[in-house]
């Protein structure tokens, strides 16, 4: 049945990219994994620390399963952001472990109910979802953060790729050193042709 197809395929998918994002973390030191490399703040270890939040939402209270765990909140106006990075007194170890159960928790959740079961999301625009739904939109979520992660893992070390059997080999020092000019140059050359200003 395609239902079923589907719902092994979306979940299949989401296992996958859930691994990805914990091995952005590997190899990397404290500092590395939770220092802010965008203007935003964005970092590694907040990223995950932010799927595990919202993950564990949508699987949980989203379906009346409700995650057991309490978890920082995402909706505190004193703490906003908090969500997205990692306190001097969260560990690694405590993230990344709770992230884990918050999968299990997730798939639980995803097994146990046909993926047109109904949940209800109170902060979206149209609220009465179908897991059909929620699988979408969190594999959407997370893969959007592994992109991210992938560019700050490119910026911290020079190691991109999507997991570590295909981890993209990193270049050599005089290719990088070529390659980042003549994109610049292009770039540059095509505002002049335009007549625009960069």
């Amino acid at each position: 049945m395609i239902d079923d197809f589907a719902k092994e395929y979306l979940h299949s998918d989401l296992r996958e990219i859930r691994k990805t994002m914990l091995w952005k973390l590997d190899g990397l030191g404290e500092y590395d994994i939770r220092r802010p490399l965008t203007s935003t703040g964005t970092n590694l270890l907040g990223l995950v620390k932010h799927l595990s939040i919202w993950e564990s939402r949508y699987f949980g209270e989203v379906f009346d399963r409700p995650f057991l765990e309490l978890l920082p909140r995402w909706d505190d106006a004193r703490e906003r952001g908090a969500d997205m990075w990692a306190t001097e007194h969260e560990t690694r170890q405590e993230i990344i472990d709770r992230y884990r159960r918050v999968w299990e928790h997730s798939d639980a959740t995803i097994t146990a109910l046909a993926i047109d079961s109904p949940g209800h999301v109170p902060w979206w625009p149209r609220p009465n979802v179908k897991l059909f739904n929620i699988l979408v939109h969190v594999l959407t979520e997370t893969s959007r953060h592994a992109g991210h992660a992938d560019i700050l893992r490119e910026q911290v070390d020079g190691s991109t790729g999507t997991s570590a059997p295909y981890a993209t080999p990193r270049h050599d020092v005089a290719f990088l050193e070529a390659l980042y000019p003549k994109i610049e140059r292009a770039a540059r050359a095509t505002v002049a042709e335009l007549g625009q200003e960069s």
